[in-house]
């Protein structure tokens, strides 16, 4: 049976975030020389992460979404895929990844039990893509669009973080694949949390809200209604513009938070377990799994991060996570 948290919302998806390394440095994400890389012994192990996943299971947890830095950057990751993908009870196992991997790996991701993924792409010009990623090729993210359409991860989900100029510009274009290629877009408000508070000011002026998106997109495309994508269960609210085979999805975490519905937690890549993304209270699961806590205490500890989510956080009041920065939690 799902468990309920304090504020009676049923608990039932986890992300999993399999190490706090990435092969690009995305401006909002990362600052240009990366973050101090954690010492291998202090990242989970792929049976720990099992463990982990294992006993969530048993409280509910049906949903698990496999993250980074990113995920694709550590060795192995099929074989951990195959591993919770025969985990009974967990029937929705997906990835978020920036896709400049995939083409090399989304056959035997599927093979192995992995449902679907979600790809974060925030312009379709390749100039632009390495000015925002400061990093990478826009031609490999494509090529690992086309790979797992190929190896039936779907619906291939496409998260673009909207920036006042930098790549606003291209918020039609993006929705326009919806049309002409069957894309489905979701389109996520930009949370200024680059190294904690010291970038909210400068990041704050690159907030485009979801209505001034939806707005430019209805000005040039026609109107949007209301649609269903019946893979996920997360924040989005999704919409279809006339003769679309794609969504337009939106994803408010500023202008209008979706807290009230928040059903997930995060385990870190070094096993700490956050029952809130923008809050830096966290539980240690690391050190009780290597000093031979059974599944009982494991599951008290769960229980302890379910019953200690927020109501929800408080952005706007500029508290904002400080320890980690958002790489090193998975999003």
């Amino acid at each position: 049976m799902t468990r309920l948290d304090a504020y009676n919302r049923p608990i039932s998806y986890l992300r999993v975030s399999v190490t706090d390394r990435c092969n690009l440095r995305c401006v909002y994400c990362m600052p240009p020389q990366g973050v101090p890389r954690r010492p291998h012994e202090e990242i989970l192990r792929y049976e720990e992460i099992e463990v982990i996943v294992r006993v969530a299971a048993r409280l509910g947890i049906s949903k698990v979404r496999l993250t980074g830095g990113e995920p694709l950057a550590r060795l192995g990751l099929v074989e951990l895929v195959r591993m919770i993908a025969r985990i009974p009870g967990i029937d929705d196992l997906a990835m978020t990844t920036n896709g400049t991997l995939l083409a090399r790996y989304a056959r035997e991701l599927a093979a192995a039990g992995l449902q679907r993924v979600n790809i974060s792409l925030d312009t379709l010009r390749p100039e632009r893509f390495q000015l925002i990623t400061r990093r990478g090729r826009l031609e490999d993210v494509l090529a690992g669009m086309e790979a797992a359409h190929r190896a039936g991860l779907h619906p291939v989900k496409i998260n673009t973080v909207v920036m006042r100029g930098l790549n606003d510009d291209e918020i039609v274009e993006l929705a326009r694949k919806t049309v002409d290629d069957g894309w489905h877009v979701r389109f996520i408000e930009l949370m200024p949390l680059v190294n904690g508070d010291t970038m909210y000011a400068q990041w704050q002026e690159r907030v485009v809200t979801a209505r001034e998106i939806r707005q430019s997109i209805e000005a040039a495309l026609g109107a949007l209604e209301p649609a269903t994508l019946d893979a996920g269960n997360g924040p989005a609210r999704y919409y279809r513009l006339p003769g679309a085979r794609g969504t337009v999805g939106f994803i408010t975490p500023l202008s209008e938070h979706f807290c009230y519905g928040c059903n997930r937690m995060r385990l870190t890549a070094d096993g700490h377990l956050r029952p809130c993304l923008l809050s830096d209270y966290e539980i240690d699961l690391r050190t009780p799994l290597r000093s031979g806590a059974g599944a009982a205490a494991i599951e008290a500890l769960l229980l302890r991060a379910i019953d200690s989510k927020p109501q929800s956080h408080h952005l706007a009041e500029l508290l904002v996570p400080e320890r980690r920065v958002m790489s090193e939690i998975g999003g």
